[in-house]
This record gives structure tokens, sequence and C-alpha cells, in this order.
């Protein structure tokens, strides 16, 4: 089978051929390692790059929203700020920090702008930011809870939770009515096969919010927006980094199909426990702790680890890492190894 069916099979727990898998080396990278290292790499390993030729290939550029030194206003007003080329900032500017802004704040217009960027619906292909082999879409990452902390400011918005300020309500609203437009653009110019709705949620101990709020105040959301994404057919990726354990029920509530999220942070053992079996796993493999600091043994034990207890001849896993500036050389090349080792070991 080829990759987009054996992904559909993984997804679908219909025993795929192998587990798939997915590298992504974030362009930061390519400041950081010795080019031809990278390159080689990912000449050497065609599975986790299918499509690479290196006679072709460009090393990328670092996005508008990424560059140090150069503050990116956002379409929802709000300033972001990085001090490396190629990662994401903080926003050092929220558009609504006081409330008597709100009869004056608008939402950007979807028809001609994304959450991140303008866009033409015409001519411009929506990006692969679920699986290559599918044809793929996201609302943008930060749409709904983060979303409200970059117009608000995080500790303003959990203040507006517990006192149910009246407004709060008309913001939810407000980004909301964007984000289902927006997920109507992609459905109506692009035959999208998977909708991704990345929030990250999690800290290194617990939710950002607590899941009294998660469920009064977004999760409502969640649910009317996936819903319309799968009236339309859609697979519902789900992406949030950091500890979710008391969300995830909410989350396949709404409706997700795939599920991303970390797995040291997380657990292994409470992923095998709680989710193998009910919802597809798209295991982010850690970035902290064995790939940063361990040693190759260790990183090939990891993933060893993650497939026995996590995968199934029947699919329901898929695993990816995103390479951050760090990780040392031998460490990269043998998570490479590793995953492309351990993507048949149920074939």
């Amino acid at each position: 089978m080829d990759a987009r069916e054996n992904t559909l099979n993984c997804i679908h727990f219909n025993k795929p051929e192998y587990i798939p898998m997915c590298f992504a080396i974030i362009t930061s990278c390519w400041d950081s390692y010795p080019k031809d290292f990278l390159i080689e790499q990912m000449a050497s390993h065609k599975l986790l790059f299918p499509d690479f030729n290196e006679s072709e290939f460009v090393i990328p550029e670092h996005p508008i929203t990424v560059l140090a030194g150069k503050p990116y206003i956002d379409p929802w007003g709000c300033r972001w700020e990085t001090a490396i080329d190629g990662i994401m900032g903080v926003v050092t500017k929220h558009p609504l920090e006081n409330w008597d802004d709100f009869e004056n704040f608008s939402p950007p217009d979807p028809d001609k702008t994304t959450n991140w960027e303008p866009i033409d619906w015409e001519s411009k292909t929506p990006p692969a930011v679920f699986r290559e082999e599918l044809c793929s879409a996201d609302i943008g990452h930060g749409h709904t809870f983060l979303k409200l902390t970059d117009i608000r400011g995080y500790q303003n918005i959990i203040f507006d939770m517990a006192d149910e300020h009246p407004k709060l309500y008309g913001l939810i609203d407000m980004i909301e009515e964007f984000n289902a437009k927006l997920l109507c653009n992609y459905l109506k110019y692009f035959e999208v096969e998977a909708m991704g709705f990345a929030e990250d949620l999690g800290m290194q101990n617990g939710p950002m919010l607590s899941p009294q709020y998660f469920r009064k105040y977004i999760k409502p959301s969640y649910q009317r927006l996936m819903a319309i994404a799968r009236k339309a057919g859609c697979i519902i990726n789900m992406h949030s980094d950091g500890d979710i354990k008391s969300l995830v029920g909410d989350l396949t509530e709404s409706g997700v199909d795939v599920i991303n999220l970390q797995d040291l942070v997380n657990g292994i053992d409470w992923i095998k426990d709680n989710l193998t079996g009910k919802v597809c796993v798209d295991l982010d493999i850690d970035r902290q702790m064995i790939t940063a600091q361990g040693t190759p043994e260790q990183i090939d034990a990891l993933i060893r680890e993650e497939v026995e207890k996590l995968g199934s001849k029947n699919g329901g896993l898929m695993m990816i890492h995103g390479l951050y500036p760090g990780v040392p050389l031998e460490n990269v090349k043998a998570l490479m190894d590793a995953m492309e080792r351990y993507s048949t070991f149920y074939s």
C-alpha cells in the first residue's frame, strides 16, 4: 500500500503495513547544525524523507513570523518577538489588555487571512501540517484558548474566567466565528482529508487552565468547530504540548480521531492505559530529556519501548519528532535510525 493508504489504515485501525513516522526539522536547525550533516541524514533515511532529492533541495528560509529582532504583528494585532531565528517567540503586546478597548476591537477577515498570515484562497495550496501524504489543513496553532491569551494576556484571561467577565463570552464568540469561517474556506477551496486543531493546553505538570474552565469556556467551541470538519468527512487531528492527562477525556469526547501528545510528560504507561485502542495516538517523541541529554542506546530503547507498549498490528500508533537545536549529532542520527528500524516492528 502507498503512504496515504498506510496512514489511513493506521488511523482507522485497519492493519497498516508499518508505523507512520515523521521527522520535522525546524528552520533554526539549519543555522545550528552542519548543513552537510542534515542533508546526509535526510538522503540516507528514505522512510522519513521519501521525497527528498538532494539535487533539488533548497534550505528552507525562516518564516517572517519567527525572525529575531523583527517583531511580527499577527492578523489579530498581537505583537510577537523571538530571540532566535526560526523558533516561535512570545507575545510582547496584547491588543486587548484593557476591556475598555473591546468596543473598538474587531477580528481579521477570514476571506483574506488565516490566524497567522494573509492567504489567497484562489491560488494558495494549504500547508501539509498533519501528514504530507494526506491533504491536510489546520485552522492555526493556538486557535481558541491560546488566542484568548494572546489577545488578553494569560493572567488576564484566567482572571476573566474566574470572574465570569461578561465581555469574555463576546470575545470567545468572535474568535469562534472567525475560526468557523476560516474552516469553511479550507473546506470550500481544498479537498481537505484531515483538519488539524493545534493548541497547546499543557504545562510541565498539569494543564494551563483547569478542566472546569476548559469545559465551561473552551470545549463548546472545540465541539462546534470539529463538528463542521467532521460533517465534511475530515479526520480530526488534535495537537497539544504539555501534560494534558486531565483534559484528554474532553478532547476525545469532542470528536478527535488522532491525538498528538507528548510522550514522557504524559507518561508512556498512562497513554497505554488510557488511549491505546480507543483513538489513534500520534506520539510526540521527547525533546527535553533522552533525545537531548541521553545516549544513542537510550534513544533506541525509548523508541522500542514506545512501539512495544503503544503499537499494534491493527494500527493506532504514529510517531513524530520535531528537531530543535541542541540535540547532539549522534543523537539525531540515532533517533532517525530508531524511528525507521521500529516502524516495521509489527509488520
